[in-house]
């Protein structure tokens, strides 16, 4: 009999995540002669390993309430569109992936319908990490039947509260392999025996070229000028961005290559086998970065409105905004936010980074210790055999 399951996910991080977790469970499907089907909200990636993409919502993203204004009217509409689709052609199960605010309503509104669907959250958001106004919850363990933990700290703040969980460690694990000779990268991007690589990870949403870009591209032109060998590379996540790096490239005066959405799986552990400091903003890559051993900084910043909602409004709090330094609570990497966000604060501790064994010692460290909370290996067939093994 044919299976079927539905993903909700956003963002070019969910649509990623979306597509391993595809991928693993049609191979446990295949494994075990189950007939599945795939269909829901996600990206190109997701569309890449088989699934039929209802919507593409890798573009409807920001973070922020200002920001966050133009994209109400469309996620609404996806909403309605994705929750009549639920009705009138129910799923074996439901897999929400991150996507915090969309993922919460359909979770909620789903619990309180007729429709009993199974429903599973993958990558829950960091409640354990933050806190907003009154130290209230999202809830979502009262619509999950079942929470995939990928942090242990996830898994303990779920359990505590009554939920039913899993930990099964860090999905990027099971894409960290071991890097190229610099030799052979070298040879594979062009670069000569003295030349090493700055590399810049500024934006996934539309939101950040505004914010994040311009103070990046000021930074590495600094850095270029005090370190003539650095090349800059800017992997691109969605070919939408390319032009808009490669015109900031020129504006700023910057040495560079824009590595297109489509040379990105080829080129990256060339160039990350190269890469002395990253430059980034916060998100999935500072993990990835991480695992790679590669030193970073991380940067952030929102509309002034924004900010100034979050905190005296709403009362948000966070004591750090990377998934590195939250997860042992402490600071491994350099975190440059709002105010902070400042190409000379930025410039004088890159130049840190780059010139002191000391610094570099003591962010191996760090990254010696996270690694240690990530888990082993399987992250994500652990959680697609549960998944298909709840299902038949």
């Amino acid at each position: 009999m044919k299976k079927k399951i539905f993903i909700s996910t956003g963002e070019v991080s969910g649509d990623l995540h979306g597509s391993l977790i595809s991928k693993a469970l049609f191979d446990e499907a295949k494994g075990k002669s189950v007939d599945l089907e795939i269909c829901g909200l996600g990206g190109e990636r997701m569309k890449k390993e088989g699934v039929k993409i209802l919507q593409d919502t890798t573009s409807i993203s920001a973070i922020g309430i200002w920001e966050a204004l133009p994209l109400i009217i469309p996620t609404i509409r996806i909403q309605k569109r994705f929750y009549k689709l639920l009705k009138k052609y129910p799923p074996d199960c439901l897999i929400l992936i991150d996507y915090m605010g969309p993922n919460i309503k359909i979770g909620n509104k789903l619990k309180k319908s007729k429709i009993k669907i199974p429903i599973f959250y993958y990558i829950a958001p960091q409640e354990w990490a933050w806190r907003v106004g009154n130290n209230s919850t999202t809830n979502l363990i009262n619509f999950s039947d079942k929470i995939f933990a990928i942090f242990k700290k996830e898994a303990a703040f779920y359990k505590k509260r009554g939920g039913n969980v899993l930990w099964v460690g860090h999905p990027m694990i099971d894409l960290t392999k071991k890097l190229p000779l610099k030799k052979d990268a070298r040879y594979v991007l062009g670069l000569r025996p003295d030349q090493n690589i700055l590399l810049l990870m500024p934006a996934s949403r539309p939101q950040e070229l505004k914010y994040i870009l311009p103070t990046f591209m000021l930074v590495a032109r600094k850095l270029q000028q005090k370190y003539p060998s650095l090349v800059v590379y800017i992997p691109s996540c969605r070919k939408a961005f390319d032009e808009r790096f490669k015109k900031a490239l020129i504006k700023y005066q910057v040495k560079g290559q824009v590595i297109s959405q489509n040379d990105n799986a080829r080129l990256k552990p060339y160039i990350y086998s190269l890469s002395k400091i990253a430059l980034c903003k916060s998100g999935t890559v500072n993990m990835e970065l991480a695992l790679y051993g590669i030193p970073q900084i991380v940067g952030y910043r929102v509309s002034r409105v924004t900010a100034f909602i979050a905190k005296k409004i709403l009362n948000f709090k966070v004591r750090f905004i990377s998934p590195v330094n939250l997860l042992v609570n402490k600071l491994i990497i350099p975190e440059f936010v709002q105010r902070d966000f400042d190409e000379k604060k930025i410039f004088y501790k890159s130049c840190k980074i780059l010139e002191r064994k000391s610094e570099k010692i003591k962010i191996n460290k760090g990254y010696a210790f996270l690694k240690k909370e990530l888990g082993t290996e399987g992250v994500v067939q652990r959680a697609a055999k549960e998944i298909i093994n709840s299902i038949i």
